[in-house]
């Protein structure tokens, strides 16, 4: 049959990126307590192409996807990534896999059981040298309450819900339950599913104890980041969905150049 893909193009233009997005696909990810944990991703595949194509093979990124067997690891991203550019005749290969991620936290004064969801997300890349990138990311909600207006304020403060999104590189693998408590714990408070009257009362007052502005939550993450040998790159922004304004408040910190 014909294949259309495989014509020639004559507008001499290169396409950086072509591919699939959004596909649903179940995976496997490593759980530092369970050891796996079975999730469902949504998951974006690309690879470069040449000026003188017209099109890639679509299907054939959902074919490769098996070649994950539905577990995420490095090693089965960077043959992930190998596989992409050798049967797409391409240069370079980019995928994106995101997926929510359970933990089970519980209660800081009851005890009580909670699973929390955190979505998560690895990127990994192949250049045209073979150079392989991988990141990975985490989305963490979090409670923060503002000094300003613990001080100015003769009775409370305003406080709200943020979340905070971490992306590290690193040199060894690096846990998401480590990447997810360092956040947490450069919080005004934790975010819990499950909260008893005793625990109510915990967190309200650790809170107001701690208080932070989104520019303290990012500078305690990254002076931490900073100080490990492990982290060879990062981003960290932190968003409070105000509880008085109409607006967000927003900062960001890279420690480098971002990813290509």
């Amino acid at each position: 049959m014909k294949d259309v893909q495989n014509q020639r193009d004559t507008r001499n233009i290169p396409i950086d990126k072509v591919g699939i997005k959004n596909l649903r696909y179940p995976i496997t990810v490593r759980d530092r307590r369970e050891g796996r944990q079975a999730t469902v991703a949504s998951i974006n595949m690309y690879v470069d192409l040449p000026h003188e194509y017209k099109g890639t093979h679509m299907s054939r990124f959902v074919e490769m996807l098996h070649l994950l067997k539905t577990e995420v690891s490095l090693k089965r991203f960077s043959e992930l990534l190998d596989e992409m550019k050798q049967h797409l005749n391409a240069a370079s290969a980019h995928i994106e896999v995101t997926f929510p991620y359970f933990i089970e936290k519980k209660a800081p004064v009851s005890g009580a059981p909670g699973l929390m969801d955190y979505t998560c997300r690895i990127i990994g890349s192949s250049n045209a040298r073979n150079e392989i990138d991988l990141i990975s990311e985490v989305n963490v909600p979090i409670t923060s309450v503002c000094p300003c207006s613990k001080e100015i304020s003769d009775a409370g403060a305003h406080n709200q819900r943020g979340e905070v999104k971490l992306q590290t590189r690193f040199n060894r693998f690096i846990w998401l339950e480590d990447m997810i408590d360092l956040v947490e714990s450069c919080a005004s408070c934790d975010v819990y599913s499950v909260l008893k009257r005793v625990d109510e009362k915990r967190v309200t007052e650790q809170g107001y104890n701690n208080p932070k502005f989104v520019e303290d939550i990012v500078r305690d993450i990254a002076s931490r980041l900073l100080q490990d040998d492990n982290i060879t790159w990062f981003s960290v922004s932190a968003e409070n969905y105000e509880s008085i304004h109409n607006h967000s408040a927003y900062a960001h910190i890279m420690s480098g150049p971002p990813p290509t």
